[in-house]
């Protein structure tokens, strides 16, 4: 372990002269603008690079560290890492604030608005993305050897905007301006094959691919807390092989002249490319295999340049798959040590096999990847035939039910190829990984019991906690001090503060403060004015039918319903505010997204709402809207339909906040009201049990809709077009899913969400036990640290060291 001495011998604070003048030498030599003629772009680029240089040192110190000591690396691939804005992260990660705030002002800058000129990072979706994020973080926090993976979008997800309620997608432009935070590996390129053909000589196997793309990587550094470790976030960008083909631009034929670099760039364009078209299909393989075939040759370079063994492989490294998205890397790792390294085949596939770990997170069969096979075998040839031949291994070694394969009717299972490909297999929540066992894994379980491990999710809070809410980061470092950063079960010493009046009051003022900064900042976004005073129940997810956005319309509706029929009732006063994108295919997600903006714009012009429902709507959710919203928040929706969020993150943010939990027994909704107990979430719905339960019964939503009238009432409301007066057959189709259909629940569901509502109703009213329970949600949140997560996954799956 390092001791604090030689820590800050790695990170020196800086005195505020010095760190003016590398802000001014930056802001001249590197941006190369006088301070007369600079922009607030400008501005913030040379701070940006300014603080860079801080977590340089400790940067280059963790890798010499690492390389002088042999420790294991974790390698950590994932499709997307929703990192956020970087500079006002690391600016409090190293104790800066208050010297940056003084130096900007100085300068005539304003500080808040050079920290928001910076774009968020458009390289995720939603929890996935962010989850990765957290884990980069902690990663470097507890200090782990560790490089994350992934894809250098130039456009990443789209920008959400509404037309008319309906969401429109455009692309997102993040790289529009320089990105200051990463640095260019050109030496790092591997080239990457796609198509072509294989020949055999023996059991010698050659790959000629038809097209090749390059991988060049850009590395950017991931301090952990006050800087004292580094690792490296590594993204791959395709990049030509010949950038221009002069011989048709000669002959006038400019197009084709550009062709190689358009079809390179089309890899790393665009996060989760529309897949309803066979183009979309292929473009997604491509994407996948891009980045992991990339990695995992980057990896084994690393290795190489070391040690000369690669059976050892599995003693120096250890592999994790976030998701199925990178599952192609069993095939690949087992081709690299074939072809290019002479293993023979069961040897290669066991390397690969002790190397290899995978993380799942979900349990609907659809959402675990399927390639058909004449794609798989047209883009990737050679790792088709391997897949064929891992199929017929496993089939070989284990006495294995007809369910259990990798192939299955003209497609390739990719998450029956991460497990069976894995050293070791995880969910993410106690629930979730039981019913793993259950459901879609039941069979591999059974015949691989000691391969399914749990490691509950957890935040980082520091970006969670410390960095987004500084409101309450003030009264939490005045009260128990500053260690609970690092080491968030110091959060339990609030505990019997619960019961002190005056303690709850700076703790709902510091609520109050957050509310009121988000009610001033759709003010100035949106144009809309918001009750400080009125609960703010919040609901931030992308948009899916089993996440159940659309309950929570409804029961909004219903409500507006209720108060209009009796006005006189002592209503809490409430403000439901959605944030979330929807997949740009997902029409049922979408037409979700048009009715919330519809019923809202209904109750929102309604005079007699005024003061007591309000529905808002922020487009274009991202992480730095997320550092808004889920500090101000009072009221968490997890409402899920039980069986169906693996495990959630969202929920730990906004509990560790201070905001209350509505949810179902779903994902760690269940670990977070075991933590913060029953008196402080509302439960409300069917079990897992019950909802497999009822559906193997013969599910009927008609009679469910039947018992509860305000449903009946909202349902025939919609389907008549009370809403969509322009459309009235709108929602024809979204209606009849419900009646007839109903798959996720939500009329089953919605008397006990009404009913719960109601309860959360009566205990707003109670200030002062809101304001416990409150405080009691953040007390009891410490152990939903992704630090915590993180020891649990290098000691459980990785066998590797941390040094704090």
């Amino acid at each position: 372990m390092l001791s604090e001495a030689k820590i800050q011998d790695l990170v020196p604070e800086p005195d505020a002269a010095a760190l003016r003048r590398s802000i001014e030498y930056h802001l001249k030599y590197t941006t190369g603008k006088d301070p007369s003629a600079a922009t607030l772009t400008d501005w913030r680029l040379a701070v940006s690079r300014a603080v860079r240089d801080l977590v340089i040192a400790p940067w280059f110190e963790t890798t010499q560290r690492v390389y002088t000591e042999d420790q294991k690396r974790v390698y950590y691939l994932s499709m997307e890492f929703l990192i956020g804005r970087l500079l006002e992260d690391a600016i409090l990660n190293l104790g800066l604030d208050d010297k940056l705030r003084s130096i900007v002002g100085n300068f005539d800058v304003d500080y808040a608005a050079l920290l928001t000129d910076e774009p968020d990072a458009a390289l995720g979706n939603g929890g996935l993305g962010r989850l990765a994020a957290c884990f980069m973080d902690s990663m470097s926090t507890v200090g782990l050897a560790a490089y994350g993976y992934g894809i250098r979008y130039n456009h990443g997800l789209f920008r959400q905007s509404f037309e008319n309620g309906w969401q429109a997608e455009e692309a997102e432009d993040w790289l529009r301006q320089t990105h200051p935070w990463e640095f260019e590996r050109p030496e790092a390129h591997y080239p990457i094959g796609f198509g072509g053909a294989v020949s055999v000589d023996g059991a010698k196997a050659t790959w000629t691919p038809a097209e090749t793309v390059l991988a060049v990587g850009y590395d950017t550094p991931v301090p952990g807390w006050r800087g004292r470790w580094s690792n490296t976030l590594r993204l791959w960008s395709a990049k030509p092989e010949r950038e221009f083909d002069l011989e048709p631009f000669n002959r006038g034929d400019y197009m084709a002249a550009a062709a190689p670099s358009v079809l390179a760039e089309t890899i790393s364009r665009v996060l989760y490319p529309d897949d309803t078209t066979a183009q979309g299909k292929e473009l997604r393989l491509k994407q996948e295999y891009f980045f992991t075939a990339a990695s995992l040759a980057d990896i084994v370079r690393r290795f190489l340049a070391h040690h000369d063994d690669v059976a050892k492989l599995p003693q120096s490294i250890a592999i994790q798959l976030n998701d199925t998205h990178p599952a192609i890397a069993c095939p690949e790792l087992v081709r690299l040590l074939m072809d290019h390294h002479g293993q023979p085949f069961e040897t290669a596939f066991e390397i690969a096999r002790g190397c290899l770990h995978y993380t799942n997170h979900t349990l609907m069969p659809e959402a675990l990847e399927r390639w058909p096979t004449d794609l798989m075998g047209r883009v990737l040839p050679r790792h088709m035939a391997l897949i064929e031949r891992i199929d017929d291994h496993h089939a070989k070694s284990v006495k294995r039910p007809e369910s259990v394969k990798i192939l299955d009717g003209g497609e390739v299972r990719m998450g029956d190829l991460a497990f069976i490909g894995a050293r070791r297999v995880n969910g993410v929540s106690a629930l979730h990984t039981e019913l793993m066992k259950q459901t879609v894994f039941k069979d591999l379980h059974e015949l691989h019991p000691e391969r399914v491990v749990n490691q509950t999710n957890g935040v980082t809070p520091r970006r969670w906690l410390y960095n987004c809410n500084p409101a309450l980061r003030s009264l939490l470092n005045d009260t128990i001090g500053e260690t609970w950063v690092t080491d968030l079960d110091r959060l339990e010493a609030l505990l019997p503060l619960a019961d002190d009046t005056a303690f709850r009051a700076r703790f709902a003022a510091a609520k109050d403060t957050n509310k009121r900064r988000l009610a001033d900042h759709l003010k100035h976004s949106m144009g809309i004015t918001l009750d400080p005073t009125a609960m703010f129940d919040i609901q931030i997810k992308r948009i899916h039918e089993y996440k159940r956005q659309l309950m929570n319309i409804l029961h909004a509706a219903a409500l507006w319903n209720a108060i209009r029929q009796n006005p006189e009732k002592n209503w809490a006063p409430r403000i439901k505010i959605f944030g979330g994108k929807a997949a740009p295919g997902y029409v049922m997600a979408k037409l979700a997204i048009k009715l919330i903006n519809d019923i809202g714009a209904t109750i929102n012009k309604d005079p007699a709402m005024a003061g007591r429902l309000q529905i808002v709507y922020p487009p274009n959710y991202n992480v730095s809207m997320a550092e808004l919203l889920i500090p101000a928040a009072d009221l968490s929706e997890q409402i899920s339909t039980a069986g169906m969020e693996a495990s959630g993150t969202g929920n730990m943010k906004l509990s560790v906040n201070g905001a209350l939990t509505v949810g179902t027994l779903d994902g760690a909704n269940i670990e977070i009201g075991e933590a913060v107990g029953s008196d402080n979430i509302f439960i409300f719905g069917l079990t897992a049990a019950e909802v497999a339960a009822t559906r193997a019964a013969g599910y009927d939503p008609a009679s469910h809709i039947a018992a509860e009238p305000r449903l009946a009432e909202i349902l025939e409301q919609i389907a008549s077009g009370a809403f969509s007066p322009d459309d009235p057959g709108r929602y024809t189709d979204l209606v009849t899913n419900l009646r007839e259909h109903d798959w996720f629940m939500v009329a089953a569901d919605f008397s006990s969400y009404w009913d719960i509502q109601s309860k959360i109703d009566e205990a707003w009213h109670d200030r002062d036990g809101w304001h416990r329970s409150a405080v009691l949600n953040t007390a009891r949140m410490g152990w939903f640290s992704s630090d915590r997560t993180i020891r649990g996954y290098a000691r459980d799956i990785w066998n590797a060291g941390t040094a704090y």
